[in-house]
């Protein structure tokens, strides 16, 4: 088995929230979503999933220069970022696939699936 990041990308020029949306596109996502979740809990796929707040309320902790730094920013500035996430563990990455798509399809949107590294018992 192997576990895999199903990660909900957003624009950063939007930094869309829960308290943000349009109530009834937020019930209807909920709803949504909360149907696809069933679905990986009783498959017993789904490890964890959860949503994130936007980069702007982000902290980055820098200790490269040998002191901590706490920076009110995120780590890096790019035109997308990871609004929410699942993490699953499936047989193989047709699984995964399914999975993924099913979720984009939850969310009308898309969906970045990757494998996450693990260390060989070699």
């Amino acid at each position: 088995m192997t576990k895999y990041f199903l990660t909900v990308p957003h624009d950063s020029a939007e930094e869309p929230t829960m308290a943000t949306m349009d109530p009834a596109e937020l019930e209807a996502a909920l709803a949504a979503v909360g149907e696809f979740n069933a679905a990986l809990e009783e498959s017993g796929a789904l490890l964890f999933a959860g949503g994130l707040y936007p980069p702007s309320t982000a902290k980055t902790v820098d200790v490269s220069t040998g002191e901590p730094r706490v920076l009110d920013e995120p780590f890096v500035e790019a035109p997308a970022y990871v609004g929410g996430f699942w993490l699953i563990e499936v047989a193989d990455e047709a699984a995964a696939v399914e999975w993924t798509i099913r979720a984009a399809t939850a969310l009308q949107g898309r969906i970045e699936v990757r494998a996450l590294q693990e260390v060989s018992d070699a």
